[in-house]
């Protein structure tokens, strides 16, 4: 197991000038709120950032340390788009705990704290609901709709909002893998009221919402987590030691598997992954949220193809 001790050069801030969650007052505004928390994402938001931005009616962009110019990369995107007014960014400073050990080393209101990240980037939202979101979750073109008509309903009502996701390995422009056997569905959204906010758990943080909330689950094929062959996928854990035994991190276990699977050339061992091809000129990462999943048969087919 790897030494927990990365953080010992990061000092434990007791006091956070300027990053206290928010102390609200007053109404928040009827919307949504997609605070989208990001680490040198610059690669995959093209992918992602459109459509959160149609689908909300904002997207607080929360950048940590990234060295990809992953900031000015998104406010162009927006730009592009015509939807500067819908993109907010600020920054977090201190470097976070990685999930596993480091995280359970790491108390729950200290600045590396998981925990205390996503409490204070949500205390930041200016609307009546927030979802949490990564940089390499991209809506696919139902997802948008579904989440879009989510969000002009729910106004103040007291309901989480469940995601379904699978992940999609790109090995280049034009093949990527969609594993579509890891029915993977968690709290992403929840209303800004009080009572919903996040603690620690043993490997990450988790919602605590109040008991007999209902949940509203958006329909299956709706994202696609983006898992790209060249970069370091699990950097955000303490070493691959840390879910690679517990009942808890099976998701976690099957990505590790399939990831090393795919970049060795044997997907085919791993079951329900189906090998996409794009058409000549269109990126596959397009292809797969705008045609490959929206025109799949319902149910999802999860034997490989």
């Amino acid at each position: 197991m790897a030494s927990t001790s990365g953080l010992s050069a990061v000092p434990f801030q007791a006091e956070l000038p300027g990053h206290q969650p928010a102390r609200r007052t007053g109404v928040p505004t009827p919307g949504v709120t997609a605070v989208l928390r990001v680490r040198n994402e610059a690669h995959s938001l093209p992918w992602s950032l459109p459509q959160l931005l149609r689908a909300t009616d904002e997207v607080l962009l929360v950048d940590n340390r990234s060295t990809d110019e992953t900031p000015a990369i998104a406010v162009e995107i927006a730009s592009r788009h015509g939807l500067s007014d819908r993109l907010r960014v600020v920054e977090y400073p201190y470097r976070l705990s990685r999930c596993g050990p480091e995280h359970l080393d790491t108390p729950p209101e200290s600045a590396h704290s998981l925990v205390h990240y996503n409490n204070w980037a949500e205390s930041l939202a200016t609307t009546s609901y927030v979802v949490k979101w990564d940089g390499d979750m991209a809506l696919t073109r139902d997802g948008e709709r579904a989440l879009s008509a989510f969000g002009w309903q729910v106004q103040h009502r007291r309901i989480n909002l469940r995601l379904p996701r699978h992940p999609l390995y790109v090995e280049s422009d034009r093949v990527a893998y969609l594993d579509l056997a890891m029915r993977n569905r968690e709290h992403f959204g929840h209303p800004v009221l009080p009572g919903f906010s996040y603690a620690k758990a043993f490997e990450w943080e988790f919602l605590l919402y109040p008991e007999g909330t209902p949940h509203h689950n958006l329909p299956e094929g709706s994202c696609v987590e983006l898992k790209h062959l060249d970069d370091d996928e699990f950097g955000h854990w303490t070493d691959p030691d840390a879910f690679l035994t517990s009942a808890r991190t099976q998701r976690k276990r099957r990505e590790y598997m399939t990831f090393d699977a795919v970049r060795s050339g044997d997907w085919r061992q791993i079951p329900g992954l189906h090998r996409i091809e794009a058409p000549e000129g269109v990126h596959v990462i397009e292809h797969v949220v705008q045609t490959w999943l929206p025109q799949a048969r319902r149910p999802l087919d999860a034997s490989a193809s």
